[in-house]
């Protein structure tokens, strides 16, 4: 099965909103729903959408406005149907 990326930007904007802080969140919330096998989380150079804070990108689709006091409700609210429904149409 090809694991599906999981973009999370880390361009300087980013950078200076947390995004370090964010990143170790992200890796215990894939821990935590057991997604190590099915997405691939990567670091990306600036995805272009800086005046809407933290980005992160699956597929074609990007998730704005994360924080590192809001990312677990982005992941469990937003990020986490994404995935489970580009998972759904993988053959």
């Amino acid at each position: 099965m090809t694991k599906e990326n999981l973009f999370l930007c880390m361009g300087s904007a980013c950078h200076q909103l947390g995004v370090y802080e964010v990143l170790p969140k992200l890796q215990s919330l894939i821990q935590a729903h057991e997604l190590e096998n099915v997405v691939e989380l990567k670091g990306s150079f600036c995805l272009e959408t800086c005046s809407h804070g933290i980005v992160m990108k699956l597929g074609d689709r990007c998730f704005v406005d994360i924080s590192p006091q809001n990312v677990e409700t982005i992941f469990t609210q937003d990020i986490l149907p994404e995935i489970q429904a580009t998972l759904a149409r993988s053959p």
